[in-house]
Parts: structure tokens; C-alpha cells; sequence
């Protein structure tokens, strides 16, 4: 194990060679962290299965909608797991606080796999379901600020951005193992049985890497910091209090969240997570296919998070958060269009050729998100603009009187209101209305899917890589800039905080938020106008208030 001396050397020293006990570490914090990071995303790859094994009693929309807020509850307490957590681990250490994080993440997926489904035992699915979640959320919240604190207190000068750089790829890392066992799973028992209860075999099997994980961790040893310090008595006796409670900590808490996190997190979950949302659910790109592909780029993608990490070594973390995030937000609406064109140019084509406007009284259209089943969109406007929601078709909405008309190209069709209509005159009405609006959308040559021989692999391929690539810019030298902005005997607790608001609220919401605007506006660009704003914002922020932080001394207790 590198020595305090070592770790404290001077910005002017030469760093020594990592020593075998260094690369223990980082193995050891990265494969446990892949681990749980594997078991938290495995409901969002499979988020539009889950919709449909235990969000059946909501319509397809708001069912789709719903589960990704349960997927988004695990990071909406991710925070409260920071604080719960984080002081646990500036009390009584790093190593021991995640080792109970790791097997409340392992526990709570296996039960996800054997939870039975709402036809087995109704609304009780779903809700414990979310409580899962909920669970996981808590895990997460305090894994991430234990292994990217250990790694750096075990780094010397000069190599922390390059030593938790590692830590930075485990939730890629984890990503593309779920998606992995997704696929081989998919591949081996056939669709059909993958989506009736194949699905449940990757969260079966984390209970063999939980076992993996455990045994790992009980292997290491405390941080070399926060060991010098408890020998030292300067521990802190009020985590919480001194990170929240006094200004001059709270004031870089804060920046942190709105200057970094924030926008770290808006552009790691849309060039990973909303990506795959958009190729299945906007373009209709088959889901065996999308994973492929978002896989791929994963893997190609990947070793930028060290080489950002060595690079934040060198030139500074904050050029590089701050260069990805304003490049992310200008380039993310011509990515997208071109992704469309790509992935489905028959789409992208109808699209140019006859696009497709809803024209109604605005008054009669409502926000179509039925959380709990009860509501009832039975306006025109509310019918015609549900329909085309379900079929992920882009249109704009236009102001006019009278009954909504779906106009596609030249044609025009008039949509219907529902109130006082039979449940026999409703199911006819329903029923020529989607085979009217059907035919004529496949007249204007409007895919039902993407055709698998018209898929520009190549450039689908390297607009996603350029999407992770923008990932690993943001999120490769963070660990190392949140740990070098606080002092030992707050910084798990600090450090944790803005890290799980940012990615918990602003980037675990992303996918809830960004459908939710297009199944509202239509447009199924619309959802990115959140993370550009979010990581603009962050851009503005980091750039005039947040302060370079690669030469501070991360032994400082003040």
C-alpha cells in the first residue's frame, strides 16, 4: 500500500509506479462497484418489459411512463443514501460502509427476478416493485461516495484523476454486462419466452456476483487517509452538520451539484440510457438490435474514461466537464436527427415528406400521464393525439375549432369524441378510427418498425460512440474533481451529496422527464431540450463560480 508520504507528495514530485497493492484496490473497488452498477440497470434495459409484466392495469403509454418513474425512484432516494451512508463512512470508515451497500443492492434485485407479476398478484407487484427500488436507490447512493473516496485516498499526487478514472467506467462497465447477459440470455431462449419469464434470469444471477462482490470487499483494507486521521483523533464527530450545516462547506456542495453533477449526469444518462429509449421506442429499432448497438458503443467507448481521467491529470478537470457539457448541449438535436435518419431512414423520410399535424382546440387537450389508471382522455383531441403517441409518430399540434383532424400529408381524418358513447359504439369507433389513421399513415410511408436491411449500421455505430465519448469527457475526471473539493473528514458525506442529487434527480429523472415532454408536445426531439438546458446551465456555472481543484492536497482536514 502506497504510504501517506507517497500519497502526499509534492505537485512538482514524479508519481510512482501504481504498486500491486494500489491495482488491488482499484480492482477491488471497480469489480464490486460493476457489480452493483450491473443489478441497478438492469431495469432500465428491460424497462419496457417490466412495463408490461407489472404496469399491465395502465394503459401502453402511461404504462411505459410508469415504469421509468419506478426505475427513477432508485435515484430520486439516492441522496438520502448519501446522507445515510456518507456518514456512516466518515464515521467508522470506507470499507466496511459499502460493504453493506453491495448487499442490499445484490439482495433486492434477486427478489426483483422472483417478485411475481400484477396478473399473479395485482397492485401489490408494483409496489413492491418500487420499494426494491427504493432499496437499491439507498445502496446506490452510498456506494458510489465510499469507492470513488477509497481510490483516491489510496492514489498518489498527480495520479488521482487517473486512478478513479476507474471507478468512472463501472457504471458503463455495469451497463454493458446487463445488456450482455440480456442478450445471451434473449438470444438462447427465444423472444417469446425471454418476455414471458426469461427476463427474470439476469436478476437470478446477480445473487452469484453478489456472493463475488462480497468476498472481494471483505479482502480489503481502510483508506491510508482515513486511517491517519482516526490514528490522529480528528475524525469527525457531525458529518452532516459540518458538511450541510456550515456555510463555507454548504457553499461548495452547492456548486458542485449546479457547476458539475448536474450536467455530468443530463449527458451521461441521454448518450446512454435515453439513446436506447429512443432507438426502441421513437424508431422502432428492434430491442435485440438497439442493445447491440448501444453495447458496442459501450465498448468502444469505454477506455475514454481513463484517458479523460490521465488527461484532467495534466491539463485540469474542469476544461474537460465543461467542454463536454457545452458540446453535448449544441450537438444533441443534429445527433439525434441524424440518428433518426440512420437507424430509420423510412422514418426520417415520411417525416420530410408528409408530416403529420393534429389540429384542435387546444382547451380539450389534456396531459396524458395516468399514473394511477383512473383518468379519462376522452376529448378528440386527447384520442387523436394518444393514437399517434402510441404508434411514435412526430406531429405538432395546431389551434383550431371544432372536432380534432389528423392531417398526414394531404390526407385528413377526423377524430371523435368518446363521452356518451356505448362500450360497443366506443370499440367500433376506436377500432375504424386506428385503421383509418393506420392506412393512411402507411400510405405516406410511415414504418411500423425499422427495417433491420435499411439500418446504417456504420453511422448508428459511430453517432452513439460519439455519445458515450461526450459520457466519458463529463463523468471520467468527476470522481477525482468531488474528492479533491473537500476535506477528509467530511468528504464522503460531502461529496456524496451534490454527486446523487445530480445524478439521482437531474439524470435519474431524464428518461421520465424527456418522454413525458414528447408524449406532450409530439415531437419526438422535444425531450432533449431538458438535458440541453441542464447541462448549458452547469456549463455557465462551472465556468465563472467552480475552481480547478488536481494540485489540492487531499490530506487537508480544513
Amino acid at each position: 500500500m502506497s504510504s501517506v508520504t507517497t500519497s502526499r507528495a509534492g505537485v512538482g514530485a514524479s508519481p510512482a509506479p501504481m504498486t500491486s497493492e494500489e491495482k488491488k484496490v482499484i480492482f477491488a473497488s471497480s469489480l464490486g462497484t460493476v457489480f452493483e452498477w450491473y443489478d441497478f440497470y438492469l431495469y432500465g434495459s428491460l424497462a419496457a418489459i417490466i412495463a408490461k409484466q407489472f404496469f399491465a392495469g395502465l394503459d401502453e403509454t402511461s404504462g411505459f411512463i410508469f415504469a421509468l418513474l419506478a426505475f427513477a425512484a432508485g435515484f430520486i432516494v439516492r441522496p438520502f443514501g448519501a446522507l445515510v451512508f456518507g456518514r456512516l463512512g466518515d464515521l467508522i470508515g470506507r470499507k466496511y460502509t459499502f460493504l453493506v451497500t453491495i448487499l442490499l443492492m445484490g439482495v433486492s434485485t434477486f427478489i426483483v427476478g422472483v417478485l411475481p407479476n400484477y396478473a399473479a398478484i395485482g397492485v401489490a407487484a408494483p409496489a413492491i416493485l418500487i420499494v426494491l427500488r427504493l432499496i437499491q436507490g439507498l445502496a446506490l447512493g452510498g456506494e458510489y461516495g465510499g469507492a470513488a473516496t477509497y481510490v483516491a485516498e489510496h492514489a498518489p499526487h498527480g495520479k488521482r484523476g487517473a486512478y478513479t478514472a476507474w471507478i468512472q467506467t463501472t457504471a458503463t462497465l455495469g451497463l454493458f454486462l446487463s445488456l450482455l447477459v440480456i442478450l445471451g440470455t434473449r438470444t438462447a431462449m427465444g423472444e417469446e419466452k425471454f418476455q414471458d419469464w426469461g427476463w427474470r434470469i439476469p436478476f437470478l444471477v446477480s445473487i452469484l456476483l453478489l456472493a463475488i462482490s462480497v468476498w472481494i470487499r471483505m479482502s480489503m483494507n481502510e483508506s491510508p487517509a482515513f486511517r491517519k486521521m482516526k490514528e490522529e483523533g480528528k475524525t469527525s464527530k457531525a458529518p452532516l452538520t459540518e458538511s450541510f450545516g456550515q456555510w463555507k462547506n454548504l457553499k461548495i456542495v452547492i456548486l458542485a451539484l449546479v457547476g458539475l453533477t448536474a450536467g455530468q449526469a443530463v449527458v451521461w444518462y441521454t448518450g446512454q440510457f435515453y439513446a436506447l429509449f429512443f432507438l426502441t421506442q421513437a424508431l422502432k429499432v428492434d430491442p435485440v438490435t438497439a442493445n447491440y448497438f448501444i453495447a458496442a458503443a459501450l465498448l468502444i467507448g469505454t477506455p475514454f474514461f481513463i484517458v479523460f481521467g490521465v488527461l484532467s491529470d495534466r491539463i485540469g478537470r474542469k476544461p474537460i466537464i465543461m467542454a463536454g457539457c457545452l458540446i453535448a448541449a449544441l450537438t444533441y438535436f443534429p445527433l439525434f436527427n441524424a440518428l433518426t435518419e440512420a437507424a430509420n431512414p423510412d422514418l426520417a423520410k415520411a417525416q420530410a415528406s408528409a408530416p403529420v399535424t393534429v389540429n384542435a382546440n387546444l382547451k380539450e387537450c389534456s396531459f396524458q400521464f395516468d399514473p394511477v389508471g383512473k383518468a379519462k382522455f376522452t376529448s378528440s383531441c386527447d384520442i387523436a393525439k394518444k393514437l399517434l403517441a402510441q404508434s411514435s409518430v412526430n406531429y405538432n399540434t395546431v389551434e383550431a375549432s371544432g372536432n380534432a383532424t389528423i392531417h398526414i400529408g394531404d390526407k385528413v381524418i377526423p377524430s371523435y369524441s368518446a363521452a356518451g358513447l356505448s362500450k360497443d359504439e366506443l370499440k367500433a369507433k376506436e377500432t375504424a378510427f386506428k385503421k383509418e389513421v393506420g392506412d393512411a399513415l402507411k400510405a405516406a410511408g410511415y414504418p411500423a418498425k425499422a427495417d433491420p436491411a435499411k439500418i446504417n449500421h456504420f453511422m448508428v455505430g459511430a453517432i452513439l460512440t460519439l455519445l458515450v465519448i461526450f459520457v466519458t469527457m463529463v463523468y471520467g475526471p468527476i470522481a477525482a474533481m468531488l474528492v479533491e473539493m473537500f476535506p477528509t473528514r467530511i468528504r464522503y458525506t460531502s461529496m456524496s451529496l451534490p454527486y446523487h442529487i445530480g445524478n439521482g434527480w437531474f439524470g435519474g429523472l431524464l428518461p421520465t422527464i424527456s418522454f413525458a415532454i414528447v408524449a406532450q408536445t409530439g415531437n419526438i426531439y422535444n425531450g432533449l431540450w431538458y438535458p440541453i438546458a441542464v447541462a448549458t446551465i452547469t456549463f455557465i456555472v462551472g465556468v465563472l463560480f467552480v475552481r480547478e481543484t488536481k494540485d489540492v492536497d487531499i490530506y487537508a482536514n480544513d
